[in-house]
């Protein structure tokens, strides 16, 4: 008899490919969002308060992208264990981990979201400091090969945020391994959130081009999961 191991669901990342082959521009704030900050980086809200705040909205599945730091996501998941273990019956949101790392991608500031790794694999180390990292820990195809090499994947966050243009920034992205672009993004702040138009069809188009995993997020650093602040 063979005996099928069920890989923890914080870093099922086929789960998370099948998530994100399937998201529209009204996914988030709703339905997914992968991209959020605590009081344990630069965000507001703690992670017991995300977490309420998630199954209060009705989220099936979420990433705490702290910068440099998942121990927003340990929270996390210790109250989603306390819940699941008095209140089996009880719907939850899926949870992945997650993180946010500012890098260099070919001369130029960018953040990479990576999700689904495994926070103790030593390639993250240099990564979950609390810290940006540094010298060559900070190139772009060294953060991607991290993520990867601890199961996890890699997002160019944001790509119409940089000195930049996102035209450049994808393909050079793309090249060094990239699995998907943050496209749902709404930039400006607007409210109600929405995906702003004229970034989200350059987003796509050069990640169908590339063949990159489409996310979407609200980035919120303030005090509630429908706003960025």
């Amino acid at each position: 008899m063979v005996l099928s191991i069920v890989k923890p669901s914080a870093f099922d990342v086929q789960v998370l490919k099948e998530v994100w082959a399937n998201l529209k521009k009204d996914s988030c704030p709703y339905h997914y969002n992968f991209h959020m900050h605590t009081n344990c980086s630069d965000g507001q809200l703690s992670p017991v308060t995300v977490m309420e705040q998630a199954a209060q909205i009705g989220l099936k599945g979420l990433a705490i992208t702290d910068h440099h730091s998942v121990k927003g996501y340990q929270i996390a998941q210790a109250w989603l264990d306390e819940k699941r273990s008095y209140k089996p019956e009880q719907t939850l949101p899926h949870l992945w981990t997650g993180v946010e790392v500012t890098s260099d991608l070919l001369g130029t500031e960018v953040h990479l979201l990576g999700y689904g790794f495994l926070p103790e694999h030593p390639a993250m180390s240099p990564y979950l400091q609390g810290d940006r990292p540094s010298s060559s820990d900070a190139l772009a195809v060294n953060v991607i090969r991290a993520f990867h090499q601890a199961g996890g994947l890699a997002v160019l966050a944001h790509p119409s945020r940089y000195q930049r243009a996102a035209e450049k920034l994808i393909p050079d992205a793309a090249k060094l391994g990239i699995d998907g672009v943050e496209a749902y993004y709404a930039y400006g702040n607007p409210k109600p959130w929405i995906p702003s138009v004229k970034e989200t069809e350059i987003a796509l188009e050069i990640s169908q081009i590339h063949q990159l995993y489409n996310t979407c997020g609200t980035d919120t650093h303030g005090k509630s999961l429908l706003q960025r602040i």
